[in-house]
């Protein structure tokens, strides 16, 4: 049996809850999806989790957030930011605070698989 990496995409909106799950297993990664930081930090997932493919601007806990509150609980999850809502200042500063990358929506398959391909260190 082949053990997949587990890609955990969190994000408000339900549409790209719905779409991108297919494409990252498409990709050959395992993959579960949450509307919310919370409802991921309250899985237990958390653990189990490879990479987090991450939404910045969310009700409640934002995507920055979340990454602050996994290094204080000293959980190591390599993190792409997704968002909608970037300008230029968007993708230097959350390289800065350590994510492995950050995509403006709408991005491409091919961006994606990139990020996640140098997230995870596969060649």
């Amino acid at each position: 049996m082949v053990v997949r990496l587990l890609v955990c995409i969190v994000d408000d909106d339900e549409s790209v809850r719905e779409s991108l799950p297919d494409l990252v297993r498409e990709f050959g990664f395992a993959v579960e999806a949450f509307s919310s930081a919370e409802e991921f930090l309250v899985s237990d997932h958390v653990g189990k989790t490879s990479c987090l493919i991450l939404d910045m601007a969310m009700p409640g806990m934002s995507g920055p957030d979340l990454q602050r509150e996994l290094k204080l609980r000293q959980q190591d999850i390599p993190i792409v930011f997704i968002t909608g809502h970037g300008d230029e200042t968007t993708r230097p500063r959350a390289l800065v605070e350590g994510a492995a990358e950050c995509l403006l929506k709408p991005f491409s398959d091919a961006s994606l698989r990139e990020a996640l391909d140098a997230a995870l260190n596969i060649r």
